[in-house]
């Protein structure tokens, strides 16, 4: 592989994946420590096993990448920085995958001296993102999976010297955009920003004159046509998603890729490429909106979207037993699914012995007898072959001798608390300027034309938000807006992605503000904020009451914290056709939720708002500086919350 190839990265959630990773030829292999990964539902592995499978990687010619990406909470930063030095010493990645602003001190505090690789959970989703993520020392950034190829070229003609570009080609598609999902901590705090999302996205919703999936999306598969990724130079890295997924998976992508790859084009490695890919055991595949002129659906309610090879249908139940004839071989130590999480008898086993085509299988649930055509699938193969190869590479790495566990005497740098605040201030955030004289402080959405609908006097008085999520093609309406904000002389200006900085003209002198959406759970990510040039920072709203209370005393900066209204479940750049903005959709349990399109996103909503208002006394004497209420006119169609949420104010955020 030479300097203008770009890497196929794999991912490994057990040894035996990070194993097939390597059989099949991968670049470079990610592999997640037991803590403080985005895939905590992964086995994930032990530092000195990392060690050891860096120095086999090494062998074969490949990388180690390790994700550390989620968002810190204030009291897991010293447990953080000594894992970072423990890596550093004891496996030595080539890369670290982050996407809390505090780790790239931490990192190189720690003794780490490979590259910082800013994962898609960091929301680098347009161009201009990728000078302000230069200055925190990231030197790849990993883009979002929902970018066309003209938009991935944008990306490339505005990196910055010393910073390349991965580009996921296969797996797992989200619908909220990385980093930008609350709706499983939402709904019980099992946060997808710490790994631990239970994916309601993916259950049966109904609403007027639709039901099914309606959520649920379909796997990427770029095959063929990353052709065109070949072709953008600044793309170093094809990365295939999957660190629950098995060994036969890995290696069957893995190799899929590397057909494509090294094969040119030829109609031989293309046809060899999309039978590995058939035989992968994925979900449905989708190219996206990867060709903006051909795109294909994401979101098909009608069809399943479940991961596996179809391999027939339970029969009758009998004497306890569920009889299934397969519609091709089974082989032993099989591993399949039988219907969906949330339908009854749901289960995952093991094939105990080799069934042939048309032959009969019977399964013994445990629990609830599922029902007669339930379909299963055939989710991981552990075939002969495969399992040869793992043998030998097996043998190999217990070759390697373990080192000693080393010591890791880190200590996170002292931060010097912001003075505490003369005074707390209630922000009410709106679409558009409201009626009557404010109470408090005013913040308005900044949106194309702003801010043509407001006053001359009353834009200095206000707080200017920026969106979430801008895509490549609203750069130039979000220049455009801020620079008319500060010309107009605009005091306060909220952006809610730390690399939105680098949109506000030159000499800008209004406070600048990271938002709440910047998901900053740690005072040394806020001191991030600060040496980026940010006046204060929102804290986000996921963390529990004890986090909460605990920021402003260590906090380099002025604090805000989200206390009402109505905060996303998730914002999406995909809405299948079947759901209607505005119109209420209902989950199994009943939870209402709703959408509404701004610009290129959309945002869906739970039916009932953030109610923090018991616990203003208490975040007041913490010492926070603002209080915001978020405003989003509900459509008539949704019914009145009967309930409001605390977030995880008092729960324990996993």
């Amino acid at each position: 592989m030479n300097a203008a190839t770009p890497q196929i990265l794999a991912p490994a959630g057990d040894p035996d994946s990070f194993l097939a990773a390597l059989a099949a030829g991968a670049d470079a292999v990610y592999a997640a420590p037991k803590h403080f990964s985005a895939r905590m539902e992964a086995d994930n592995f032990g530092v000195r096993e990392l060690g050891r499978l860096r120095e086999l990687a090494e062998k074969r010619g490949a990388e180690l990448h390790v994700p550390l990406n989620v968002m810190l909470k204030p009291d897991e930063v010293e447990q953080a920085g000594r894992m970072l030095a423990r890596l550093s010493r004891d496996a030595a990645p080539h890369a670290l995958i982050f996407s809390d602003p505090a780790v790239p001190a931490l990192a190189r505090a720690a003794g780490f001296k490979g590259r910082l690789n800013l994962s898609t959970l960091g929301a680098a989703t347009h161009p201009a993102a990728m000078a302000q993520a230069a200055r925190l020392g990231v030197e790849r950034v990993i883009l979002p999976r929902e970018l066309t190829i003209d938009e991935i070229r944008q990306f490339d003609q505005a990196r910055p010297e010393g910073v390349d570009l991965e580009v996921f080609v296969h797996g797992a598609l989200c619908y909220g955009v990385s980093g930008r999902c609350w709706w499983s901590s939402f709904l019980g705090g099992k946060s997808g920003l710490r790994g631990r999302c239970v994916q309601p996205c993916r259950r049966y919703y109904s609403g007027k004159g639709a039901q099914g999936r309606l959520f649920s999306c379909r796997d990427l598969s770029l095959d063929v046509l990353v052709k065109l990724l070949a072709e953008t130079p600044g793309v170093a890295c094809w990365k295939i998603e999957g660190r629950k997924k098995g060994p036969h998976y890995v290696y069957y992508t893995v190799a899929a890729y590397r057909a494509l790859r090294d094969g040119q084009g030829s109609a031989d490695s293309k046809k060899l490429a999309m039978d590995l890919l058939e035989q992968a055991l994925g979900r449905p595949s989708t190219h996206g909106s990867f060709l903006p002129q051909k795109p294909h659906p994401v979101v098909t309610p009608a069809t399943s979207t479940a991961s596996g090879l179809f391999v027939g249908k339970i029969g009758k139940p009998y004497q306890g037993k569920a009889p299934l004839t397969p519609r091709q071989p089974l082989l032993k130590d099989d591993r399949l699914r039988v219907g969906s999480e949330d339908e009854p008898g749901h289960m995952t086993l093991r094939v105990t012995r080799n069934v042939p085509k048309g032959g009969r299988y019977d399964i013994r649930p445990k629990d609830k007898m599922p029902r007669p055509g339930t379909p299963v699938l055939l989710i991981d193969r552990r075939e002969p072959e495969l399992l040869e190869a793992l043998a030998a590479m097996r043998k190999e790495l217990e070759a390697i001798p373990t080192r000693k566990p080393s010591k890791s005497p880190f200590k996170a740098p002292k931060l010097k608390p912001a003075p505490p605040p003369k005074r707390m201030q209630r922000l009410d955030v709106h679409r558009r300027p409201p009626s009557g004289r404010p109470a408090g402080e005013v913040g308005i959405w900044l949106k194309p034309g702003s801010p043509r609908d407001v006053n001359r006097t009353m834009r200095q008085r206000l707080w200017w938000w920026m969106p979430p999520v801008l895509w490549p093609g609203e750069e130039e309406w979000a220049r455009l807006a801020l620079r008319d904000v500060i010309t107009s002389g605009a005091r306060r200006i909220v952006l809610n992605a730390p690399w939105q900085m680098d949109l506000l003209p030159e000499g800008t002198e209004a406070e600048v503000w990271a938002g709440p959406f910047c998901n900053l759970g740690n005072p040394q990510a806020v001191q991030a904020m600060a040496e980026l040039g940010f006046s204060g920072a929102f804290v986000s709203p996921e963390l529990p009451r004890e986090d909460l209370l605990a920021m402003p005393l260590a906090s380099p900066l002025p604090l805000g914290l989200v206390v009402g209204g109505m905060w996303p479940l998730c914002l999406s750049r995909h809405l299948a056709d079947e759901v209607k903005v505005g119109m209420p959709y209902f989950s199994p349990k009943g939870e209402p939720l709703w959408a509404r399109t701004f610009g290129e996103t959309t945002w869906v909503y739970p039916g009932w708002p953030v109610d923090l208002s018991k616990e203003i006394p208490d975040l007041r004497q913490a010492g926070y500086t603002i209080l915001a209420n978020l405003h989003e006119s509900k459509p008539k169609s949704v019914p009145h919350a009967q309930r409001i949420s605390e977030f995880n104010y008092r729960l324990k955020l996993l």
